[in-house]
């Protein structure tokens, strides 16, 4: 087999976290302009254990898009897929931490650069040249950027990638709970590396087994790549039977 020239490359949001960081002198809370976004965090954090990553995403043409940018490159992170469009502004979220630990997110994201992320803005070759694909549902809140991870995650399969899933439950961003679970679904199906929280898990089975989540998410793989094999059959029977009929021709 061939080296590959990135161990991972992701897709998805990248934007700037307001998080809390204090309280000013005039008793007002204070936010400081933080990275993030899932996909990138996790390739910050497998920069981090010394592997080669790559990021495919758009910011905007404006002071936070710079800011992120700069912040990959400076993580060591291939920024060759990453878009700058002046036509939308970066996405923002501001964070508050709530006091059992979880986090409430705001987004001001309508739209935001990262929903805006077309197929023509996704290179064949640097999937091509990945190990792993990884991708979430943020990148599918919006008829273009599903179409663009749909793309990806096409071509990384016919790589023969590895495609890890992350569902990144986040409600708000969602027109709908059944666009949110046909995205999940998506992301499901097409995945050989699941990352499910507690709270997604019990989201998606309606239970806190996760003995039995486990069970459940093993029969919906082997469910799909039953139908995966059948249409793979059935085209090749379809083929067949036209090469038969144009040797009868």
């Amino acid at each position: 087999m061939n080296e590959k020239r990135f161990d991972v490359t992701a897709l998805g949001e990248l934007l700037i976290d307001f998080t809390e960081n204090g309280v000013s002198a005039q008793k007002n809370s204070m936010f400081e302009a933080c990275p993030g976004g899932a996909p990138c965090n996790v390739l910050a954090m497998l920069r981090k254990l010394g592997r080669s990553c790559a990021f495919i995403g758009k910011v905007g043409d404006d002071m936070f898009g710079r800011q992120l940018r700069d912040a990959i490159r400076s993580a060591g992170i291939d920024d060759c897929a990453l878009v700058t469009d002046p036509r939308v502004n970066t996405t923002l979220a501001f964070v508050k931490k709530l006091p059992n630990g979880d986090r409430d997110f705001s987004f001001y994201r309508s739209p935001g650069a990262d929903m805006m992320l077309e197929p023509g803005d996704v290179p064949p070759g640097l999937i091509e040249e990945s190990r792993i694909f990884h991708f979430g549902t943020l990148s599918m809140t919006a008829p273009g950027c599903r179409t663009a991870t749909e793309t990806a995650v096409s071509i990384a399969k016919e790589s023969g990638c590895l495609i890890s899933f992350d569902p990144n439950l986040r409600m708000p961003l969602w027109d709908s709970t059944d666009a949110l679970r046909s995205a999940v679904s998506f992301g499901i199906r097409h995945c050989d590396i699941l990352k499910l929280a507690d709270n997604e898990a019990e989201w998606l089975f309606g239970s806190r087994d996760y003995e039995k989540t486990a069970r459940e998410l093993g029969n919906l793989k082997k469910s799909e790549q039953e139908k995966l094999e059948q249409s793979v059959q059935s085209g090749r029977e379809e083929k067949a039977a036209s090469r038969t009929e144009a040797e009868k021709a």
